[in-house]
This record gives structure tokens, sequence and C-alpha cells, in this order.
């Protein structure tokens, strides 16, 4: 079964008012045993509109991936961060089928 993914892009706006939120999302990730794939980092935008900040959230499956973005401990865990980012957010189904090595 194939990994479950959040992507994120993010620019923050008021960085003062998203102290709480990083607290917080790590207390709902552990609760669904999730890992950074992506968080921060160097980029360069080669095609498109980029923000500030990136992230790729792994999770054992879509389903899980989905679970805790609906669950009630992450709605309060955005609330933390309510005007404080401008933010993309998709929940994606990994790809478990042939690659161009095969």
């Amino acid at each position: 079964m194939p990994y479950g993914y959040w992507i994120g892009r993010i620019d923050v706006i008021k960085p003062e008012y998203t102290k709480a939120y990083g607290p917080a999302l790590a207390a709902v990730l552990r609760k669904y045993d999730a890992k950074f794939l992506v968080r921060g980092g160097t980029f360069e935008a080669v095609e498109g509109k980029a923000r500030d900040r990136n992230i790729v959230i792994e999770f054992k499956d879509y389903e899980t991936a989905l679970a805790c973005y609906r669950s009630p401990e992450y709605t309060k865990a955005k609330a933390l961060r309510a005007g404080a980012v401008d933010i993309d957010i998709i929940v994606i189904e990994g790809y478990d089928g042939p690659q161009p090595t095969d």
C-alpha cells in the first residue's frame, strides 16, 4: 500500500503568532506516526510561483494522512496559526507503480 503525504507550501506573515503551532503540530504528528521528509530547506523554484517554506510529511497510508488532517487535534493546532500564514496543503497518495528505471 502506498504511503500518504501532506505537501505544504507556506508564506509566514506573522512569525510571532506561529510559535505555539510547532509544538502542537509535533504532538499531532507523533500521534499519527508521521515524519517530515522535507521541512524548509534550500530550494529553487524552477517553474511556477513559490512560497517561502515547503513541507512534505509522510504517513503510513493516504487514509492516515487524511485522518490526521481532519482530526480534532489538528483542528486545534491549525487555530494557533490562523491569520499568521498563507498556506496551501494537499493530502496525496504516494505512487507504487512502475518506474523509469524498471
